[in-house]
């Protein structure tokens, strides 16, 4: 799978339901081992809990990735 396949899922949080955002990018180790997705938040979010339009989700908090969305366990 290629960055430009993920970029074009949405990313949901399983414990709500709802759109987090979408990849802008990937975080990458020293070792080259993937650490995790880089996510501009949907406005929504931004403007309800922060004023940061960017979160990390580390690569343990994926659930599933499907055809459309990515599942993930994220707490705000």
């Amino acid at each position: 799978m290629r960055l430009s396949d993920l970029q074009s899922k949405d990313i949901i949080n399983i414990n709500d339901g709802k759109k987090i955002g979408n990849i802008i990018d990937v975080k990458i180790n020293e070792q080259g081992d993937m650490e995790g997705l880089v996510v501009e938040q949907s406005k929504f979010l931004v403007s309800m809990f922060t004023s940061r339009n960017e979160v990390e989700i580390k690569w343990n908090q994926i659930e599933k990735i499907g055809e459309d969305v990515i599942l993930v366990n994220f707490m705000i």
